[in-house]
């Protein structure tokens, strides 16, 4: 039985080359092969790190979804999956794994601490949120959120990547997320 894939309509006036835009059929194939095939590296700091390898064992499985677990290196990642209290200490060294990974890449913040520092959002030494460092493309709630929401949250990327507009890039110049939430001021 042959499958039809739901090609959308011919792009109109304005775009194509011309425009800087690949054509609608090339990014719709592009987007479907970026979703279906996300390399994830885990970044886990603390219990909910355990909640992901849950998810990715047999029970859950979420190598069925096309997201393959625990590439060896950033360099070789497309998804970063924070879960856990990121330090003030530990903020460097996310940061800097993430500017390490490839463009396109995307982050799924996994729990209450990555999210906003979870029950330790009051210490001195606690970032209150992993997009205070870097963009995030998903929030997963809970403290520690069950495997299932961790799969509620890769489908909702996988949307968010099939929905991405293929833009050419100019040389020299890296994509730019703007952060969704304003930062968060320490009180003094």
């Amino acid at each position: 039985m042959a499958v039809r894939l739901p090609f959308p309509a011919r792009p109109g006036p304005g775009h194509g080359a011309s425009a800087g835009v690949v054509g609608e059929p090339i990014r719709f194939v592009l987007n479907w092969g970026r979703r279906y095939s996300l390399w994830v590296f885990n970044f886990g700091l603390a219990c909910c790190a355990i909640e992901f390898i849950a998810a990715s064992m047999s029970r859950h499985d979420f190598m069925r979804l096309g997201v393959i677990p625990f590439a060896h290196s950033p360099r070789q990642a497309d998804l970063m999956v924070v879960s856990g209290t990121v330090t003030d200490k530990m903020a460097p060294a996310v940061k800097r794994l993430y500017d390490q990974m490839p463009e396109p890449k995307y982050v799924i913040s996994f729990g209450a601490c990555s999210n906003s520092g979870g029950p330790y959002w009051d210490s001195y030494c606690v970032t209150k949120g992993v997009d205070q460092l870097i963009p995030v493309d998903v929030y997963v709630p809970g403290c520690p959120p069950r495997p299932e929401a961790l799969l509620h949250g890769i489908g909702q990327l996988q949307r968010q990547i099939a929905a991405e507009p293929l833009r050419r890039p100019r040389a020299g110049q890296a994509a730019k997320r703007p952060s969704l939430r304003p930062p968060l001021r320490r009180p003094e």
